[in-house]
Formats: structure tokens, sequence, C-alpha cells
């Protein structure tokens, strides 16, 4: 009698659905990174501080507002002029007091007291200091009271 030897089959592994599961996680991590970021804007060089720290609790609401100078592609400050980047809109400081009575309206619309919102100040280390109390002056006279500055952590 006569034995049949068989050659070993060699398994193949089919990685188009490992591939499509890979790419699926990329697009949800992609989707539900932290949303911080869009509130930010590039030409804004925040200060650095040790004492610079993640909020404990997040605001379910808050007013973000970007204060900086408009900056060529260098990083170079082109005009020097403070402003306030706003819904892709350059606003000198000092003019914004409008545009903080709207977001008042608005908030009160949503039957929310204005002084319960956090006003987050994304201002440039450059930005004089009193300015940004000049700012701090227009918000409270719309009914803000409550205020935040953003700056990076300083590694020691």
């Amino acid at each position: 009698m006569k034995i049949k030897t068989k050659k070993p089959a060699v398994a193949d592994v089919d990685m188009t659905p490992m591939i499509d599961i890979v790419f699926q996680l990329i697009a949800f991590f992609m989707v539900i990174t932290n949303f911080e970021q869009i509130q930010a804007d590039e030409r804004v060089k925040l200060p650095s501080d040790s004492l610079a720290k993640p909020p404990e609790v997040k605001a379910a609401d808050e007013l973000v507002l970007n204060i900086g100078f408009d900056r060529n592609t260098q990083g170079e400050i082109t005009d020097p002029e403070a402003y306030i980047f706003y819904n892709g809109e350059q606003i000198p400081v000092l003019k914004f007091g409008a545009k903080l009575e709207q977001e008042a309206r608005i908030y009160k619309q949503k039957n929310q007291d204005p002084k319960d919102v956090p006003v987050i100040l994304r201002a440039d280390a450059l930005v004089k200091t009193g300015l940004i109390q000049d700012l701090i002056k227009l918000a409270q006279e719309n009914g803000f009271t409550k205020f935040a500055f953003k700056a990076t952590q300083k590694i020691q």
C-alpha cells in the first residue's frame, strides 16, 4: 500500500479586516480628541508658568477669547496692536465691547446668566497687562464675572 504524503498547507491570514479596524480606530480617536485645540489660535503665544495646571472640573459653557498679535509665517509680529481673534474676525481689544454684549444676550436667551459663564483669556505673553485689565472691565460691564487665564506649563 502506497502512503500519500501531503505537503503542509500554509495558513494565509487576510489582513484586510485588520487594516479596516485600524483605520476606524484612527478616525475614532481623531474625532474624540481634545476639542480644546479648536479654541486655540496659533497667533497667540501663551506665557509659561510653573504653577499653570489644567482645571479640575471643566465648565459646561465657557467663552474663550484669544488675544494676540498678527504674525507672519516666521512668527514675527507684523502689527503692534493686539487683537481678539473671534469667529474668524480680528477685532481690536478695546472695540470688543459690542461682541461681549452680543455674547451676554446669547447666554441670556439660553436661560443662562453671564455671571455663571467663565471667560477664558488666552492672551499672548507680549500683550500688555493693562490691555487685559481693560478687556476684563468690558466683560464685567456686560455681566461676566468669572475669569481664567491660560498658560503653558513650564517644566522645571
